[in-house]
């Protein structure tokens, strides 16, 4: 695979939104996690990357969210969507979130196992360790989830999870792993994976590519600057320590594409193993 810069023509790779949102393209079927937007939620800031915009960030043939969380299942970002894009949630996200009763019509909710087709693609959902609350209170109503898409390929979106002791065999094997490496704080709490334990997660699911997501993108004002290596970093961290377990990964920046082998260069800043 190679990297570019944002190619219109692409129907088959993936391309890296920024935080957990990205194009995934196979088949000529396009899906769009966790879509954030906008250049803000709540406290944070968009402070790498452009805002998303371009071919399918609209109008894919579907959405996936993972779970509940702001960052995750933004509904500013889910109200600039195409009103008759499918969205694809975890079983009783509405008990979890009243909010997305406007988008009744319009979702497909799956428990852990459960799959539907989407376009010509078929998206299973997987779990996650990973509260999936909206807010810290109360019960877990819509647990976390990650997600399957399989076409030509198998693509693991992890959503937010930290490892579990069946990830291999609810997951594995996979030809391409989109696995969060940090957060948008200067800590990372219970249920997310740091770049050390991504690359463990990367050999379990055994990938033939890794990208590392949800780090470097959205972050409160002021932050970076206190502890830029949290922000900055994890990226490359989780490139090294994948080499270290055999993975090969590539690192993007927010708006970058991966496409299908060719004999194209490098994108500038991509960090290949």
């Amino acid at each position: 695979m190679r990297a570019t810069q944002g190619s219109d023509a692409a129907v088959s790779g993936v391309r890296w939104l920024g935080h957990a949102s990205a194009l995934i393209m196979d088949r000529g079927t396009v899906v769009l996690t966790d879509p954030v937007l906008t250049n803000r939620v709540a406290h944070l800031r968009r402070r790498r990357g452009p805002t998303p915009i371009g071919p399918h960030v609209r109008n894919p043939d579907a959405v996936l969210l993972s779970h509940l969380h702001a960052d995750h299942a933004h509904l500013p970002s889910l109200r600039l969507l195409d009103p008759d894009v499918p969205i694809v949630a975890p079983w009783r996200a509405i008990d979890g979130l009243p909010a997305l009763r406007r988008f009744a019509d319009r979702l497909v909710l799956l428990r852990p196992g459960d799959e539907t087709r989407i376009g010509k693609v078929t998206v299973r959902a997987v779990p996650a360790q990973h509260d999936g609350r909206r807010w810290r209170r109360g019960p877990e109503l819509a647990p976390a989830v990650g997600y399957v898409v399989e076409g030509d390929r198998r693509t693991y979106f992890a959503g937010d999870t930290d490892l579990y002791p069946d990830l291999a065999d609810q997951v594995g094997p996979v030809d391409l792993a989109l696995l969060p490496v940090g957060g948008w704080g200067p800590t990372l709490g219970n249920g997310h994976l740091d770049p050390s334990r991504a690359a463990v997660a990367a050999r379990l699911v055994e990938a033939g590519l890794a990208v590392p997501i949800h780090y470097g993108t959205l972050w409160p004002i002021g932050l970076d600057a206190v502890r830029p290596r949290l922000f900055f970093s994890p990226g490359a961290e989780f490139v090294h320590h994948a080499k270290q377990v055999g993975v090969v990964a590539v690192e993007l920046h927010p708006g970058d594409e991966l496409g299908e082998p060719d004999t194209g260069p490098e994108a500038p800043g991509t960090n290949y193993v």
